[in-house]
C-alpha cells in the first residue's frame, strides 16, 4: 500500500512539474489554436471547478474521498494534472476543485447522480467528458443508442443542470477513440463520429467550451504511436493524460 501511495503521490508531482514548466497557459507546440477556435474561461476567486464523466475522468481516484484538491479524490489522470496546475498557479484565489467522474458511465448514468454529483457541489465551472461509453456500448454489449438519442439526452442533462445553476461555465469534452489501439478498430468509424459531432453541436447551443480531444490525439500520433498515448485506444498513459490536461487548460485564459 505504502508503495502504491508513493507512486501515486510521484506521478502527480512529476506530471504536475512538466505541465508547469511547459508554460501550458501560452505556447503549447500543438496549440488548441490550431485545432478550434473555442471560448476561454477565466478564473475567479472561490470557484469552485468540478471534472464529471466516465472512467477516464474517474482514474481511479478514492469515490469515498469527498474532499476538494485532494490527490486520491482527484484520482490519477488529467483531471488531476490539470487541478496541480491550476492550485499552483491561482494559489490566491481560494479554488475548490473536485473530481466526480465514474468508470463506464454514460448519459443516462450522470443523469441518476447527478443531482449529489453535481448540483448539490455547485461548481461556477463544470467540465463534462461522455460518450465513449455510449457508443461503445452499442458495439460490445448490444446496446441500443443512437447519436440522435444521444444528443436528446445531453440535451435534457444540460437543460437540467442551467436551470439549477444558470451562470455555471461549461466545458464539454469530445469523446475520442485513437484508432488500431486494442478495442478502437475500424469499425468504430464512422459511426462513433456522429457522437463526437453531437458533442460539437451540444458546445455551439450552450455557449460552452469545447475541446477537441480527437484532434488533439491524432495530431499527437504524429509524433507517437496511439499506443503511447492510450493503453487501450481510450484509456489514457500518463502521457496521454498530461496531453488531455494541456487541452483542457488551453482553454484557460
Amino acid at each position: 500500500m505504502k508503495t502504491n501511495r508513493r507512486s501515486f503521490i510521484t506521478k502527480s508531482i512529476i506530471g504536475a512539474s512538466l505541465l508547469t514548466n511547459a508554460n501550458l497557459f501560452s505556447a503549447q507546440a500543438e496549440s488548441l489554436d490550431n485545432l478550434n477556435k473555442s471560448k476561454r474561461i477565466s478564473i475567479r476567486k472561490d470557484d469552485v471547478i468540478l471534472f464529471q464523466g466516465d472512467s477516464i475522468t474517474d482514474n481511479g481516484r478514492d469515490r469515498k474521498n469527498k474532499n476538494a484538491n485532494d490527490n486520491w479524490a482527484l484520482g490519477s489522470g488529467y483531471a488531476n494534472l490539470a487541478a496541480a496546475v491550476l492550485l499552483e498557479k491561482y494559489a490566491d484565489k481560494n479554488l475548490k476543485i473536485y473530481n466526480r467522474g465514474i468508470s463506464g458511465n454514460r448519459i443516462p448514468d450522470l443523469q441518476n447522480r447527478w443531482q449529489e454529483d453535481t448540483i448539490d457541489i455547485q461548481p461556477t465551472i463544470l467540465s463534462i467528458l461522455i460518450g465513449v461509453n455510449d457508443f461503445w456500448r452499442t458495439k460490445d454489449s448490444g446496446a441500443t443508442n443512437t447519436p440522435e438519442q444521444f444528443k436528446k439526452q445531453y440535451q435534457t442533462l444540460l437543460q437540467q443542470t442551467l436551470s439549477k445553476l444558470p451562470n455555471v461555465k461549461l466545458i464539454i469534452g469530445e469523446p475520442f477513440g485513437v484508432k488500431n489501439v486494442q478495442h478502437v478498430t475500424e469499425d468504430w468509424f464512422p459511426d462513433f463520429a456522429g457522437y463526437q459531432q453531437t458533442c460539437v453541436d451540444i458546445s455551439k447551443e450552450f455557449n460552452a467550451s469545447l475541446i477537441p480531444y480527437q484532434s488533439i490525439f491524432d495530431h499527437a500520433a504524429q509524433k507517437a504511436s496511439g499506443s503511447y498515448w492510450t493503453t487501450d485506444g481510450v484509456h489514457t498513459s500518463l502521457a496521454g493524460a498530461s496531453l488531455m490536461a494541456k487541452g483542457w487548460l488551453d482553454i484557460i485564459k
